[in-house]
């Protein structure tokens, strides 16, 4: 840092030189605490994301094939195949068919979740998920193990697996 004392033989002019000590004490304070304060702020769990695949859907006659709208009351409208079910019509439809396709193969013995019956979901873009989770739920209470959903892949995407 300079400093003048006393005069130089007569230049009486104010010095115009900015000092620009304090303003780089002052920027290297900051980045020291900005470069701890980063990686408090920044916090996120450690995940490995599902990559995205578009798999044809392989259908088979023991699926259960369900369709979700909201009526035009607003309400939750669950189609089983072309049929309107309520709640209570759906729970009580989807354990009659898992016990038919059970008692169809043997029993319970006979069987690995891998041979029971499917549920594939197609819910409309403007349907509230109260009534998707609602479906999910009365579903897999059921007993069914496997729910998904069937969704239209974006135009020009190739079926492809990850």
């Amino acid at each position: 840092m300079a400093m003048s004392v006393g005069s130089d033989g007569g230049d009486d002019t104010p010095m115009s030189d900015i000092n620009t000590t304090p303003l780089v004490d002052v920027m290297l304070v900051l980045l020291i605490i900005f470069l701890i304060a980063v990686p408090v702020v920044v916090q996120t769990v450690q995940l490995q994301l599902p990559k995205v695949a578009f798999e044809p859907t392989t259908t088979k006659p023991e699926n259960v094939s369900l369709s979700i709208t909201t009526g035009s009351d607003g309400s939750c409208a669950v189609y089983w195949n072309l049929t309107r079910v309520s709640s209570n019509e759906l729970l009580d439809r989807a354990v009659a068919k898992l016990e038919a396709d059970i008692k169809k193969a043997g029993g319970v013995e006979n069987l690995t979740p891998e041979d029971l019956p499917e549920v594939h979901i197609r819910g409309d873009i403007n349907t509230p998920y109260r009534c998707i989770g609602g479906t999910i739920y009365t579903m897999q209470r059921a007993g069914f193990p496997k729910v998904g959903f069937i969704s239209e892949p974006e135009p020009g995407s190739q079926t492809r697996r990850l």
